[in-house]
């Protein structure tokens, strides 16, 4: 009986340290939806400043945050906000940041790019919460606030088809 209750406990070790945390390897889609971290907001004409210094120290936060999370895809949309936000996480992954566009959003051709996968995708104030509740297919989150950079829409897909979501808020 100890050999048994042994074989179980290490099965389970075994089982759990070998899988993402994000999915369980049942052919789920799990896609993390965050904004981009703070930009530089000195020159008010400039459509595509780049992360102040909070922004960088924020982007560095994602990282740490989501350190336990094995990424198979980053999708960024083409600002440099949201690269330079996505760039730490890419680079510790060793993976590209693909761009995407916000206005064609959860597209067939992307549903079925990332299917299966694990997936991190850099957004707006304006997109993120848009995407999120494209996915779940239901109006579930509102707009972010300008200033909101620290929601992070965790949706994950079943492979039946079955969505569900989860919001946090790291700071």
């Amino acid at each position: 009986m100890k050999n048994l209750i042994v074989l179980f406990v290490l099965a389970l070790a075994f089982n759990s340290c070998g899988q993402s945390k994000s999915a369980d390897n049942d052919g789920s889609t799990v896609y993390y939806l965050i904004r981009h971290a703070e930009k530089d907001r000195s020159d008010a004409t400039n459509r595509n400043p780049n992360l102040s210094e909070a922004g960088q120290k924020r982007a560095e936060n994602w990282n740490t945050h989501l350190k336990d999370v094995d990424f198979d895809m980053v999708y960024s949309t083409d600002y440099n906000r949201t690269k330079q936000t996505a760039t730490p996480i890419a680079e510790r992954e060793g993976l590209n940041i693909s761009i995407y566009d916000p206005s064609n959003m959860a597209s067939d051709e992307f549903m079925a790019e990332t299917k299966g996968k694990t997936v991190l995708v850099l957004g707006h104030s304006n997109t993120t919460p848009v995407f999120a509740n494209s996915l779940l297919g239901e109006k579930k989150y509102e707009m972010m606030a300008d200033d909101n950079n620290s929601n992070l829409y965790i949706v994950t897909i079943a492979k039946d088809g079955t969505a569900t979501s989860e919001l946090k808020v790291v700071d």
